[in-house]
């Protein structure tokens, strides 16, 4: 296992672990000229390797819920392992992030620090078919950007869409809730939510429900109506083949001034506000992370789009290889 840093001209800086493609730390810079963490996490690997919540991992080969562990393609029936009972998550017990990546540095025309991670996927992992070459590659550009580039192919049509997992907390990392941030998503529409968290296949309008934050609100406001304290599975409108990035949300801190803008080309963004954080985990800092101690953006594909295509396909097929970017871009509000 490797630990990798990309520091870029302005401040922003990274760690990346190879096991789980892992961002174990993110680095702001601030008026005081301290550097200040702004995602979960630990410090040491034997933490992230005993378990934890997906904590700045790769997420995939499916990232969310695939409803009952199973699905059809091409005739044939598929069963993936139910570790969220009856559902599938994640990718399963030994999915994504907790496989150990090839780190190779990238050399980009603007200088700016960069690192591909690269992982086999093989047929059958976790229940799914084909062969599948995975790269990751994060960049941290000389304006303060976050930039995550994935690339897939396989040799046999297999569901595929990953996401990124970090626990975002622009007031630093152990500093608590995140009710003092705000935040504004740009859709008009989600998908519905079972009562076991796995998607209802339903489209809403976000108009007159909790979910709404196309104007922004203040978190401490909307926390306590969402469903489950979750966070909703919004469309962001783009096909899963988009190429052009379009910005799907803002998280802002205004005690400290700082801003969070989040765009993508993938077709949905999960927000996951930490919900099932007890304070049983003790990170970084020496604190422990209770409820709503950060907030997750997870730009994906449709996670039960296997068997829901009318939602969005994220059917990997060979000779047709998929790539994606999200940004995460910081800035002062």
């Amino acid at each position: 296992m490797e630990v990798w840093s990309l520091c870029g001209s302005r401040g922003l800086a990274i760690e990346v672990l190879t096991y789980g493609g892992i961002v174990e730390k993110l680095l702001l810079p601030s008026l005081g000229g301290e550097n200040v963490d702004v995602v979960l996490g630990f410090n040491d690997l034997d933490d992230y390797v005993r378990g934890h919540p997906y904590f700045g991992a790769i997420v995939g080969r499916v990232a969310g819920r695939v409803t009952g562990a199973k699905f059809d393609l091409e005739g044939r029936s598929f069963a993936l392992p139910s570790n969220e009972p009856p559902h599938h998550l994640h990718g399963g017990y030994m999915g994504f992030d907790k496989q150990v990546w090839r780190a190779t540095p990238v050399v980009r025309p603007d200088r700016a620090p960069s690192l591909r991670l690269d992982y086999r996927s093989k047929d059958g992992e976790e229940g799914y078919p084909g062969n599948v070459d995975v790269s990751v590659t994060y960049t941290v550009t000389n304006d303060n950007v976050f930039l995550l580039e994935t690339h897939a192919a396989t040799d046999h049509a297999t569901p595929f869409s990953l996401t990124h997992h970090s626990y975002f907390n622009l007031a630093g990392e152990g500093s608590g809730s995140i009710a003092n941030h705000r935040l504004r998503v740009f859709a008009d529409e989600f998908i519905g939510m079972n009562e076991d968290l796995s998607l209802s296949d339903e489209v809403k309008s976000v108009a007159n429900t909790p979910d709404d934050f196309r104007l922004g609100a203040s978190l401490s406001e909307r926390l306590s109506y969402l469903a489950g304290g979750h966070g909703a599975m919004y469309r962001v409108g783009l096909s899963p083949s988009a190429s052009e990035l379009v910005k799907i949300a803002e998280l802002s801190h205004p005690q400290s001034g700082r801003l969070l803008t989040c765009s993508t080309t993938n077709p949905y963004l999960q927000l996951y506000t930490a919900s099932a954080l007890d304070g049983s985990i003790t990170g970084k800092s020496g604190r422990s992370y209770g409820q709503y101690a950060g907030l997750c953006m997870e730009c994906e594909g449709y996670p039960n789009g296997a068997n829901r295509p009318d939602l969005g396909d994220i059917i990997l097929r060979p000779n047709a290889p998929q790539h994606h970017i999200t940004m995460y871009a910081f800035s002062s509000l």
